[in-house]
């Protein structure tokens, strides 16, 4: 039994491009996998949830959230081929295992999330991601022996340790033996002054004019493609380069048993983590179809476990993709079938688009079936086939000896014996291929068949007689593709109920063909034939006029209930504003009541300080709560406050006797005044007295201004630091410009080429930021030469106390010409 027919059904409805879409959107092999293995199912809840999943990654995508995308490494074929004891991951194999799996446990701990409500936010996406599970040894095994780079750590064991130790002093002896060489053969004239060791098969050499090879005792390992350079290992540093090889050697054997320790801990955990790498995979591919359903429109329709097909702008994404490109954009597609009106039969003139609405059935609901999300409004309704069959194009065949017409009977034949109810058939330009009057019976005839098997399908056609059984046979429906008379062109827009004309007079008239011609192929068909297609012609012009009204009409009602959203969200924002303004004004009252109640109560304390009558202050009181209920009540705070002070008896103040202003004295008894220089007790730093008064000065120490007891300052003689003047002078500008020379800082200079007294300048002007940056560790590059820029340079830096130690770098990467320094 056929699902899809025939076997190349997806390159007949174009679904070539939608696979390379997804396969490029992709961002591992794990996902182009899953692309691959892409099928047609008629499962309903299989179907949701791949349509949901996707659903769900769109709102994710649009979302603020990151999805972590990090590492998908295909580990696959590396965790098979160590199921064998004794083998072994590499390294780069292994650190891409580690950083995969950090990427699956991010996965799964962004799921894991939930709203307020403890719900996932995602929740298909969040039982999948159950699937991945955790590897707490593999990753602490990982973390020991790798660093962040994804080599051996060198306390990875302690024999490697040891090693690595014993290969660095062996390389440092080389580097000191190998500078004693070169200096040696400057002084006799042999090497360059600019010499540089090089490596040739893993061995440290020196380049060295064939004229003078003799002079440099040692092993010839190499020359140059020119015969100009020979490079020779010296024969004092041939015993050190030997235990060197050797020690790499057991540095390498070494690497290979923790390698084989740690792969005999992932070899048990092969099987579940070949499911959490098709996971990952399945993750990937539907964060790829989210991301095509992002760019053609695709949206979640309502889906019916029953066929049923109710699309509203529904378009071919093939042909939206290329119309993009070109500037266009594609004329979308409305239909729909049900039990009632299982088959569309549409006609038209040619190249009106009945193809392109074939193909788009076909790809819309294959797309639909197979988990990715149709390009359509989500509003329609999608049912689900079990069969979708298509028979479109030229399938005669030569080995098979079929004519076009005879493949076309084949295929109508596995049609009427597989069709059912539960089958969608695509069928373009039925019935041609043969003779019309007896291709249109046979067609006719077929299609008679196909309806009483309750088949659903869209079929194109140019034959009246199937126009005319349409129209009289329950469950088919008549289409047209609609034309514009007018502009003599196509409007590629599919009407459903009646039947279309194939415009051919028209068509003919406007290519230029002689009237005569004209004339005479109406009376060959017939004046019943000609009034008909004018019929329909005038049938598809007052559908246009009534489908333009109501499209007009619903524009119309759109604007209205957009200006009534406008309308009431106006009235809602004007209510609030309103409650706001009310609750502001209570607020503001409660304040002036808090404060007035203050000072009433200050009032009816002066009042029985002076021992005024009982009764007034009864009468106070009583006006306080009158003024407090008034507030309550209608929210005229200003005009009732006063009221109150305007009705409250008025008592003289009793006269208030003012203590005595001190100066402020430190502890000397003589008073601290502004200007002043002090020091805190048991400080160093000396501070400016802006201000003082009894108890407390302010005084500025820098930057900062504080505000102390004056109990706890000293006045002093001593000067404030220039170094705190220059801060307390110090503007935003030369802050901004020290920042940017701290971001722009490199730890590294270039003076070759300089003077001495430029280079050594520039040397001081560096060195003083690296101080003040705190850098640990610059370098220097001043070339070899003679020598004597690098004496003065480390003349000046013997001299400079932050400098801790400076030395040569490491032969092989510069020696000589680089003076390393070390800072405090």
């Amino acid at each position: 039994m056929f699902i899809t027919y025939p076997q190349n059904f997806e390159q007949k409805i174009g679904f070539g491009t939608v696979r390379a879409e997804l396969t490029r959107l992709c961002v591992s092999q794990l996902g182009r996998d899953e692309v691959d293995a892409l099928r047609f199912s008629s499962r309903h809840d299989e179907v949701e949830e791949w349509l949901r999943s996707t659903d769900e990654f769109v709102r994710l995508l649009q979302g603020k959230r990151e999805f972590p995308l990090n590492h998908f490494h295909d580990m696959r074929g590396a965790l098979r081929a160590i199921a064998l004891p004794g083998s072994f991951l590499t390294e780069a194999q292994l650190f891409d295992l580690q950083r995969s799996l950090q990427t699956a446990g991010e996965i799964a701990r962004f799921f894991s999330t939930k709203d307020e409500d403890e719900t996932p936010p995602y929740p298909v996406l969040a039982a999948m991601s159950r699937e991945i599970a955790h590897y707490p040894d593999i990753m602490g095994e990982c973390d020991r022996v790798l660093d962040k780079n994804g080599n051996i750590r060198d306390n990875a064991s302690p024999q490697l340790l040891d090693l690595r130790r014993s290969a660095a002093s062996l390389a440092a002896s080389i580097n000191s033996i190998m500078r004693r060489v070169i200096t040696q053969g400057r002084h006799q004239g042999f090497l360059d002054k600019d010499v540089t060791p090089s490596v040739r098969d893993g061995r440290l050499v020196l380049p060295v004019s064939p004229m003078h090879k003799r002079k440099l005792r040692g092993i010839v390992h190499d020359e140059s493609a020119t015969g100009k350079t020979v490079f020779i290992e010296p024969e004092e540093i041939v015993e050190a380069n030997n235990r060197i090889r050797e020690t790499e050697g057991e540095i390498k054997r070494e690497i290979v048993r923790i390698l084989t320790a740690v792969t005999d801990v992932v070899r048990p955990h092969i099987d579940s983590l070949l499911e959490t790498y098709a996971a990952m995979g399945r993750f990937d591919f539907i964060r790829a179809k989210a991301l095509f359903a992002l760019d053609v429109g695709g949206a979640m329709p309502h889906l019916e476990a029953e066929p049923h097909i109710e699309w509203y702008h529904a378009v071919h994404p093939g042909l939206l993709l290329s119309l993009r490109e070109q500037g266009k954009e594609v004329v979308p597609l409305d239909i729909s079938l049900d039990s009632r009106e299982r088959l569309l039969l549409i006609s038209g003139p040619n190249a009106g688009g009945k193809s392109v609405c074939l193909k788009t059935v076909g790809i819309v609901q294959y797309m639909m079936q197979c988990g990715i999300l149709p390009p359509l409004y989500d509003n329609s309704h999608m049912g689900l086939f079990k069969r979708v069959f298509i028979d479109i194009g030229d399938q005669q065949s030569l080995e098979d000896d079929l004519s076009t017409y005879s493949s076309h009977l084949l295929i109508m034949k596995t049609f009427m014996q597989q069709g059912d109810k539960d089958t969608l058939v695509l069928i373009d330009e039925f019935g041609s291929g043969t003779e019309p009057q007896i291709g249109g019976a046979i067609a006719q005839a077929i299609l008679e068949q196909l309806n009483e098997r309750q088949v659903f399908g869209v079929i194109t056609t140019h034959y009246q007689n199937l126009k005319h059984f349409a129209q009289d046979t329950p469950g088919i429906v008549n289409g047209a593709m609609l034309y514009d008379r007018q502009k003599m062109q196509p409007l590629f827009q599919l009407s459903m109920g009646y039947p279309g004309s194939s415009f051919a007079i028209e068509i003919a008239h406007k290519i230029g063909l002689p009237k005569t011609v004209i004339d005479t192929a109406r009376d060959i068909v017939g004046s019943d034939y000609v009034n008909m297609d004018r019929y329909l012609l005038d049938i598809v012009r007052d559908r246009r006029y009534w489908e333009r009204k109501r499209t007009e009409i619903h524009v119309r009602e759109k604007k209205l209930n957009a200006i009534v959203d406008e309308y009431n969200e106006r009235l809602d924002k004007i209510a609030k504003e309103h409650r706001d303004i009310v609750r502001e004004a209570k607020s503001e009252a409660r304040e002036i009541l808090k404060q007035s109640n203050a000072r009433i109560e200050q009032a009816i304390k002066e009042i029985r300080e002076m021992q005024a009558e009982k009764e007034k202050t009864r009468q106070v009181r009583q006006q306080l709560t009158d003024f407090k209920q008034r507030l309550e009540r209608d929210d005229e705070a200003s005009e009732h406050l006063n009221e109150l002070k305007k009705s409250a008896p008025r008592v003289p103040k009793a006269p208030i006797k003012k203590k005595e202003k001190r100066a402020a004295v430190d502890d000397t008894g003589r008073p601290i005044s502004a200007g002043d220089r002090v020091l805190m007790k048991g400080g160093n730093t000396v501070g400016e007295v802006l201000e003082a008064d009894e108890k407390y000065a302010v005084v500025a120490f820098g930057l900062m201004k504080t505000r102390v007891e004056t109990e706890r300052l000293v006045r002093t003689d001593r000067q404030i630091h220039a170094s705190a003047a220059a801060q307390q002078s110090l503007s935003k500008s030369t802050l901004d410009d020290i920042r940017e020379r701290q971001l722009r800082f490199k730890p590294e200079i270039d003076v070759r080429g300089m003077r001495g007294d430029e280079a050594v300048q520039a040397v001081t002007y560096f060195i003083d930021d690296a101080i003040q940056f705190t850098s640990s560790r610059v370098r220097i590059l001043h070339g070899t030469g003679t020598g004597a820029l690098r004496d003065m340079i480390r003349q000046y830096l013997r001299t400079v106390p932050g400098v801790e130690s400076f030395h040569d770098e490491d032969v092989r990467l510069g020696g000589a010409g680089i003076t390393v320094v070390n800072l405090n």
